[in-house]
């Protein structure tokens, strides 16, 4: 299968923006780089399969009006007033879903490069690299800015404070139990409490019943499953551990963290051959640009110690779009069900 070309910019995913940076001095050193972007043929025999990319949203069907003011509290503990919700900016694409999916895309006037669905994609970017710019976000005159606690530089956010626009800060997702507290928690900030109890209660359904339709493999044993998140063009390729932030979603699908299994303590670490030796992955997942970035499947078959694994020998290789793998909102139904259908087969 032919994968696009890696974007400038990695998916600001919560648990990776930090690992990644402190790997990063450490993970240079790391040979068997493929570069970016060209033909990611992957050769024959290969199993690997991209999930197709949801081409929109599916926004709620009625259009909540917000009942504001409502102050509330940011995870960095800052109060904030919302006195209207005219205008718009989430600082991350996983927020950016979120607000699109409560049916108040309309409202929105800037986005994060990460925002990657059709909806948003005509909107203005208010980021440069992996940082915001304050000038290019107050240029937009927003009413309210939805941030993380990941969300930087920190000068950046007081200057958006300090000009006084009502700045709410929220606390990344790590997991599947996340996804009703942070739909709850945008939907409060922007004056739609009972848009948000909607949709948390259509998510947290349909994830539940991929959950319940899947069918685990016939001999019973459940696949181990290393994820790696892999920059080709940095030399960045780490193997995630027990707070990789992937850890739920493999555990919905029936599978073992291979990393964490392995003892692997930390979000991230670098690729090592003894490393991936000891986690002895029965697949392997990646985002696609990642795989993109290190030429495919084959050029990721060159990385340490990873032909030599279970999922290297057998070219197993499940791949998810990095704007949709660890966002925890409203489409991490579908996120499960690629999962699923990569490890067991489509039937299941």
């Amino acid at each position: 299968m032919q994968h696009r070309k890696s974007a400038r910019r990695p998916a600001r995913a919560p648990r990776l923006v930090a690992a990644v940076a402190a790997a990063l001095a450490l993970a240079v050193g790391l040979g068997g780089c493929g570069g970016s972007g060209g033909d990611q043929g992957s050769g024959k025999g290969s199993d690997v399969r991209t999930a197709a990319q949801a081409e929109s949203l599916e926004p709620l069907k009625d259009t909540p009006a917000p009942r504001l003011p409502a102050t509330v509290t940011s995870a960095d503990g800052h109060r904030s007033t919302v006195r209207s919700a005219a205008r718009i900016v989430p600082l991350t694409g996983s927020l950016s879903e979120i607000v699109f999916t409560l049916g108040l895309g309309d409202r929105v006037v800037g986005r994060d490069v990460t925002a990657d669905f059709a909806q948003a994609k005509k909107l203005p970017v208010v980021t440069r690299a992996h940082d915001v710019s304050a000038e290019n976000v107050l240029s937009l005159k927003p009413t309210v800015v939805l941030a993380e606690t990941t969300t930087g530089p920190a000068e950046a956010i007081d200057q958006i404070r300090d000009a006084g626009v009502p700045l709410v800060v929220l606390a990344p997702a790590k997991e599947l139990a996340d996804v009703g507290t942070r739909i709850d928690a945008v939907a409060a900030a922007l004056g739609v409490p009972d848009a948000g109890k909607e949709l948390r209660q259509r998510t947290e359904d349909r994830i539940e019943a991929v959950r319940a339709g899947t069918k685990r493999p016939a001999d019973g044993k459940a696949p181990r499953v290393a994820f790696l998140y892999l920059r080709g063009s940095a030399a960045v390729y780490l193997l995630g551990g027990r707070d990789s932030g992937a850890g739920s979603l493999l555990e919905a699908a029936g599978a073992i963290d291979a990393g964490e299994e392995s003892g692997l303590t930390k979000d991230f670490t670098p690729i090592t051959s003894e490393a991936l030796a000891k986690a002895a992955p029965d697949a392997i997942l990646v985002m696609s640009k990642g795989l993109d970035s290190v030429g495919g499947v084959d050029g990721l078959l060159k990385l340490p110690g990873v032909a030599e694994t279970p999922a290297g020998m057998d070219r197993r290789i499940v791949s998810i779009e990095d704007g949709k793998l660890l966002n925890y909102g409203p489409r991490t139904d579908q996120v499960l069900r690629s999962l699923v259908d990569q490890l067991y087969g489509a039937a299941s």
